[in-house]
C-alpha cells in the first residue's frame, strides 16, 4: 500500500522528457536561490534599508510585468523548447556578469540593480514558455497535475538548500562565489534540454499582430470567470501578502541579531515548509477541489505570518517559518495547475502570460510598498498586517471561488472560429 502511494506521488517520472527536465532544473534552481539570497543580502549590507530591498525585487520583476504578455505570444508562436534554450543561456550569462562584477570588487548598488533588470527581461519570456512546456514533456495527460506539483516541490527543495548553502558560502567565501556557482548550475538544465526528444514543432497556421493576439487572450479570460477569478486572487496576494520575504533580512539582522547565515536558515525553513506543501499537493487524490486548496493555504499563510511577526526568539520562530512556507506554496501551485488544466490549448501561453503579469506586476509593486511601510512602522508590524490581509482575502474570495463555474467549451470554439476568419 505504501509502495503504491509512493509510485502515485512520483508517477510523472515515467515521462522521460519530464524526468530529464526535472533533473536539470533541480540543480539550476539551487543556484538560482543561492543568487537570489546573495543579491538580497549584498544590497541590505550596503544600504541597511528595507526600502532598497523592495527596490531590488522591483528591479528584477517589474520588467517581467511589462514584457510577460509579449512573452506569452512568443510562447504560443514559436517552439517553447528553443525559447527555453535561449532564456536559460541568457540567464547563465547574466550570472557570469554578476559574478565578475562582485569578484573584481568594483561594484555599487545601481550596477546590481541593472543586472537584476536584465534578468527580469529574460524571465518575461522564460516563464510563459516553461510552464506550458510541461504539457509537451508529459505524454500521459493524467500525470500532468502530479508533474506540476513535483515541479513546485523541486523549486522548493532548491528553496530549502539554496539559501542555507548561500548563507554558508557568503560567510566563508563571499557573494562572488555564490554567483559563480549559479552560473555553473545552468549547465545542468541546458544539457537536459538538449537531451530531450520532443515531437516537431508545428507553428500556428495564422499569425496575427501581437495586439490582436493579446486582445484575444483578454477576451478569453473575460469569458472564462473560473480562470480570471483565480488570476485576480493571485494579483491581490502578490501585492499585499507574497512580498513578506522582502523584509525577512530585517528579521535576520535586526530582530534575531544574526548574519547572512541566519537569513539563509530562515529562508531554508520556509523552503522546508514549501517542500512539505509540494509533497502534500502531489499526493492529493484525483478530483480534489483545488479552489478549496487555494483558500485553505492562503489562510494557513496568514496565520503563519501573524505568529512569526510576534516572536523575537529565532528558534521559537522557525516552526512558523515552516508554516509560512507551507502556506505560500500552494496558492500559486494550485492556481497554475487549475489554469493549465482548464485553459484552451491554443490559449494556454497567453493565459499563463496574464497570470505571470499578475504575479510579476504586483509583486515588485508590493515589495516597494512593503519595504516602504516597514521602514516607517517596523518589519514585525508590517508582517502582522500582511497576515491579517491574507485572512481577509480568504474570507472575501471564499464565496466567489467555491461557486460552481461551468466549463464554457463554446468559448474555445468561438475564439478558434475568429482565428480562422481572420
Amino acid at each position: 500500500m505504501k509502495s503504491e502511494r509512493t509510485r502515485n506521488t512520483f508517477r510523472a517520472f515515467r515521462n522521460r522528457n519530464y524526468a530529464l527536465f526535472f533533473a536539470g532544473q533541480s540543480v539550476s534552481q539551487i543556484g538560482t536561490w543561492m543568487q537570489r539570497t546573495a543579491v538580497t543580502w549584498v544590497i541590505y549590507s550596503l544600504t541597511h534599508s528595507a526600502f532598497m530591498l523592495g527596490l531590488a525585487v522591483f528591479a528584477q520583476q517589474f520588467p517581467s510585468f511589462l514584457l510577460s504578455l509579449h512573452g506569452g505570444v512568443v510562447s504560443d508562436r514559436y517552439s517553447r523548447h528553443k525559447i527555453l534554450l535561449v532564456t536559460q543561456t541568457a540567464s547563465m550569462l547574466q550570472a557570469v556578469l554578476l559574478a565578475i562584477l562582485i569578484l573584481t570588487n568594483h561594484y555599487v548598488v545601481w550596477q546590481i540593480l541593472t543586472l537584476s533588470v536584465i534578468l527580469g527581461i529574460i524571465n518575461a519570456f522564460d516563464v510563459p514558455a516553461r510552464q506550458p512546456m510541461v504539457h509537451e514533456m508529459v505524454s500521459d495527460k493524467e500525470d500532468l497535475p502530479n508533474a506540476l506539483a513535483l515541479n513546485s516541490g523541486m523549486v522548493n527543495i532548491a528553496r530549502l538548500v539554496g539559501p542555507a548553502l548561500s548563507g554558508l558560502v557568503l560567510q566563508a567565501f563571499g557573494a562572488g562565489i555564490c554567483f559563480s556557482l549559479n552560473a555553473l548550475s545552468f549547465i545542468a538544465v541546458i544539457t537536459s534540454l538538449l537531451l530531450m526528444k520532443l515531437p516537431p514543432f508545428n507553428p500556428p497556421a495564422v499569425k496575427k499582430k501581437i495586439v490582436h493576439e493579446l486582445a484575444e487572450g483578454l477576451q478569453y479570460l473575460r469569458q472564462t470567470p473560473g480562470i480570471s477569478t483565480i488570476i485576480l486572487l493571485l494579483t491581490i496576494l502578490s501585492l499585499f501578502v507574497f512580498p513578506y520575504d522582502t523584509i525577512v533580512p530585517v528579521f535576520a539582522k535586526v530582530i534575531f541579531k544574526g548574519n547572512a547565515a541566519t537569513y539563509g536558515y530562515i529562508s531554508s525553513f520556509m523552503g522546508f515548509g514549501a517542500i512539505l506543501g509540494s509533497l502534500f499537493f502531489a499526493s492529493l487524490k484525483k478530483g480534489t477541489n483545488l479552489r478549496v486548496v487555494i483558500l485553505l493555504s492562503t489562510c494557513i499563510l496568514g496565520i503563519g505570518l501573524i505568529i512569526f511577526s510576534r516572536i523575537g526568539y529565532f528558534a521559537l520562530a522557525m516552526p512558523f517559518a515552516v508554516l509560512i512556507g507551507f502556506g505560500s506554496l500552494m496558492p500559486m501551485t494550485a492556481s497554475i495547475t487549475t489554469i493549465q488544466m482548464e485553459a484552451a490549448t491554443h490559449m494556454r501561453g497567453r493565459v499563463m502570460s496574464y497570470m505571470a503579469m499578475s504575479f510579476f506586476g504586483m509583486l515588485p509593486l508590493g515589495s516597494l510598498l512593503i519595504g516602504g511601510i516597514s521602514q516607517r512602522i517596523t518589519a514585525p508590524l508590517t508582517m502582522l498586517g500582511q497576515g491579517i490581509m491574507a485572512l481577509v482575502i480568504t474570507a472575501v474570495f471564499s464565496k466567489i471561488l467555491l461557486k460552481k463555474v461551468e466549463q464554457n467549451k463554446p468559448v474555445e470554439t468561438t475564439v478558434k472560429q475568429k482565428t480562422i476568419e481572420t
